[in-house]
């Protein structure tokens, strides 16, 4: 159960990409807050900035990101004012990592065992071998692995398992934060539904808060305590997924992601796809970016970015529900 403890609090963060073209707005403005047990669903088309914001938490961004304002703390500690010696115990032991590729994130040259008691022992140097091994068969119980795999090197697994491991050695060292980057892409719809159900079973008994990156927007609905929406490198949308049907209040990108999920049962209806294309970064449109592809936009969405408002349970940041708020107080136009 969720509890009002912040475990993650990113604070007004901006991430840009050097290009030959300029600076490529990835994550412009983000406010996040992630508690104690709670699973957060990050959700947005592909280059919306959600795999940008995920590795800046972790302090993994490559050379030519630059985090140019802004706050990531973990249980209160400020990441980016730790030093690398001081970063290689952060991780690992207060805030973890799920890859997306399962394969490509074990060595396949390890067997399982070696790659889950090298994790412990380079973290906790002073934990014995036997201790280790000893973890390593736990955390096999725990992701529902037989310990006898253990001895099995990454290609004698089905991919089901391998992230099953990948999972078990996020979560060795207890961290309070698991962020996990698209985990179950590769994998066919019986085995995410397999690996979800794992994510949530540990997770209840763990205790660790999540942030589960996805462009599957029935997925993460399914899994989440609450699902932030991502356009163009900025929070449109926080909501408690209880909240995600049509029939609610929404932010237009929102309403577009709801109508493209297929239905598989009731009447037969035709899938509504978001017209248009994601913006170019390095060139956003003037005012708020989803404009040109917004069914809804009026001239003010055009020149000014809007501000985010709460509506209900809802943070939305959407002109049409700052012009609604404006009626609502009897103060004059949004902007």
């Amino acid at each position: 159960m969720t509890d009002n403890t912040p475990v993650l609090e990113i604070e007004d963060l901006s991430v840009v990409y050097a290009s030959r073209d300029g600076f490529v707005k990835a994550v412009e403005d983000v406010n996040l807050v992630v508690h104690k047990h709670e699973i957060v669903g990050l959700i947005g088309e592909s280059g919306s900035g959600k795999s940008t914001m995920a590795y800046a938490v972790m302090r993994l961004l490559k050379g030519d990101a630059i985090v140019t304002k802004g706050s990531i703390r973990i249980l209160g500690q400020d990441v980016y004012t730790l030093s690398r010696r001081e970063l290689r115990k952060f991780r690992w032991t207060q805030m973890a990592m799920v890859f997306q590729s399962a394969m490509s994130a074990l060595n396949p040259v390890l067997s399982v065992e070696n790659q889950i008691v090298d994790t412990l022992l380079a973290h906790k140097p002073g934990m014995s071998k036997r201790a280790a091994l000893e973890r390593s068969e736990e955390l096999m119980d725990l992701v529902r692995i037989d310990r006898k795999y253990l001895k099995s090197y990454p290609h004698e697994l089905s991919g089901g398992m391998r992230q099953r491991v990948v999972i078990a050695i996020a979560i060795a060292l207890n961290p309070a934060l698991v962020i996990m980057d698209e985990p179950t892409t590769a994998l066919d719809v019986v085995v995410q539904r397999t690996i979800l159900d794992e994510i949530q079973r540990i997770q209840d008994q763990a205790g660790f808060a999540i942030l589960f990156v996805s462009h599957d927007f029935s997925l993460v609905a399914e899994l989440a305590d609450r699902v932030a929406i991502m356009y163009a490198g900025r929070l449109v949308e926080v909501a408690p997924s209880r909240l995600l049907n049509l029939g609610d209040v929404h932010h237009p990108y929102t309403e577009g992601l709801l109508r493209a999920i297929p239905e598989l049962t009731g009447d037969h209806v035709t899938i509504q796809g978001i017209k248009g294309h994601p913006p170019d970064l390095v060139n956003l449109p003037s005012g708020c970016a989803f404009h040109p592809r917004c069914p809804s936009a009026v001239d003010v969405c055009r020149v000014a970015r809007p501000v985010a408002t709460h509506v209900g349970d809802k943070l939305i940041e959407c002109h049409l529900f700052r012009r609604e708020e404006a009626v609502e107080h009897g103060s004059g136009s949004a902007g």
